[in-house]
């Protein structure tokens, strides 16, 4: 066989498994994007719905700053440190009388290093026993302080005095980090009302993931936003719900 004839069949040869290399690449490329695209589909809201949520985002970093703002009735910075995870729902409706309701939307982020997780969306409901008359609007917020409280919230739904242990929080400067409280209860709880803001003894109350607006928002359920399993880029975050993080970054940041 001549030279040339064999450098031609070669160079054949070489073409024939250089493509049978490549189209397993790209094949395995699209099932790929395929199997990213099923788990992590698209966000979908509409532009209504971003603004409603963007001010709820904007509502619950005013409640937070506006406490912190006062440092002889605000929570500890030394609880605040401590916390896995920071619930805000402001304007939460509370109606009846001695045996009442209570019922709301808000906005939970997890800490993760440098800062705090993209937030996601929960609703609040369920009954309250208490001295209550009338009807009065109460913005509520939670510490989450351990891993345990955390792995509660993420289940399908969360009852407060039932399996999570919820104590009202210390609030003001000489509240100690150390008590048995803070040690023993997984979430603390603190409510404001006309202008008051206070430990709150929370019972009865059942806490669900949004997972119709996280997905709309996000293509994500909560669980996957606050776990990190489908990481959120914070670039990737809609404009106005990032005030929420960042707020909390301003008072607490590892």
């Amino acid at each position: 066989m001549k030279l040339s004839t064999r450098l031609t069949l070669l160079a054949m040869v070489g073409a024939v498994a250089l493509a049978a290399a490549t189209f397993p690449t790209k094949t395995g490329a699209r099932q790929e994007e395929r199997q990213r695209v099923a788990t992590h589909p698209t966000p979908n809201a509409s532009p209504k719905q971003q603004k409603e949520d963007s001010k709820k985002s904007e509502s619950a970093a005013e409640v937070f700053q506006q406490v912190m703002g006062a440092p002889d009735r605000s929570i500890p910075r030394q609880l605040l440190d401590r916390a896995e995870a920071v619930a805000v729902f402001p304007g939460m409706l509370k109606a009846g009388f001695v045996v009442g309701g209570r019922g709301g939307s808000g906005l939970i982020s997890r800490r993760v290093t440098g800062g705090w997780s993209a937030p996601a969306f929960f609703k609040m409901g369920g009954a309250s026993v208490g001295l209550q008359i009338g009807a009065a609007r109460t913005d509520l917020i939670l510490l989450f302080m351990n891993e345990d409280a955390l792995r509660g919230l993420l289940e399908d739904k969360l009852e407060m005095g039932g399996e999570a242990s919820a104590a009202a929080g210390p609030v003001g400067r000489t509240a100690s980090a150390t008590t048995n409280l803070t040690l023993d209860a997984g979430i603390l709880s603190y409510s404001r009302s006309k202008g008051l803001f206070a430990g709150l003894e929370l019972k009865g109350a059942v806490i669900n993931p949004d997972n119709n607006l996280n997905e709309a928002l996000y293509g994500l359920k909560a669980r996957q936003i606050l776990t990190g399993a489908n990481k959120v880029d914070m670039a990737d975050v809609p404009p106005g719900l990032i005030n929420f993080p960042n707020t909390l970054a301003r008072y607490s940041i590892k």
